[in-house]
């Protein structure tokens, strides 16, 4: 009971709106995409408004030059909750502008996930977004700043849907094969529901693919 309580807290703005599709999470991005397998590990840190507590979660991606697909998963322990929520979900981003030649990167990105467990509402989070970054040269490093601004929409089984603004502001900091990311992610509040923000950070494996 305590578990659907605070999912519906996050989903309906009770307490705060529910922001990205992983729980606890900010939005990732890179707009400038890439080819092959990336293997991320994530950790998000809430704001009290949010639901505080921490996430941790794993994402797999995989890049077809404009085309990005990814899976993820994570577990989140809200404040004051003696359980964690899992949540699992996909995204999609289709680079529009930008390439291996050009610094200035756009991308449009989509995404859904839903939250479950036993005894509990399902809550099922979206998001459509648009990315831009800048690719920084520097020798053997690669920067990518981004910033992220998009709709986030949340749904509790059986009500009806919630719709917020949110952008990320991001960076993806490469060293060959291995990296770091870095996520300060923002959703304002509707209906006297708080602004909720929430920190994100992790690091990352590339792997090329034959013929990608």
């Amino acid at each position: 009971m305590k578990r659907g309580l605070i999912l519906l807290a996050l989903a309906v703005g009770a307490a705060a709106p529910a922001s990205a599709q992983l729980l606890g999470m900010p939005v990732w991005n890179s707009p400038k995409g890439g080819s092959g397998i990336t293997i991320s590990g994530d950790y998000g840190k809430p704001s009290s408004s949010s639901g505080g507590g921490s996430a941790f979660g794993l994402r797999g991606d995989l890049g077809l030059g404009t085309l990005n697909v990814g899976l993820g998963w994570d577990s989140y322990k809200p404040t004051g909750a003696t359980t964690s929520l899992s949540s699992i979900g996909a995204d999609v981003a289709f680079r529009v502008i930008g390439g291996s030649l050009v610094p200035l990167a756009v991308n449009l990105q989509g995404g859904i996930a839903k939250t479950s467990c036993t005894g509990c509402t399902s809550l099922t989070t979206m998001i459509a977004a648009v990315g831009v970054s800048v690719n920084i040269p520097s020798p053997g490093i690669s920067i990518e700043p981004y910033v992220s601004p998009g709709i986030r929409i949340s749904k509790l089984s059986g009500l009806s849907s919630q719709s917020n603004f949110g952008f990320a502001l991001g960076a993806n900091v490469g060293f060959g094969m291995v990296g770091v990311h870095v996520a300060y992610d923002y959703t304002k509040g509707k209906n006297g529901a708080p602004n909720t923000t929430i920190f994100g950070l992790g690091a990352h494996v590339a792997l090329k693919v034959p013929g990608l």
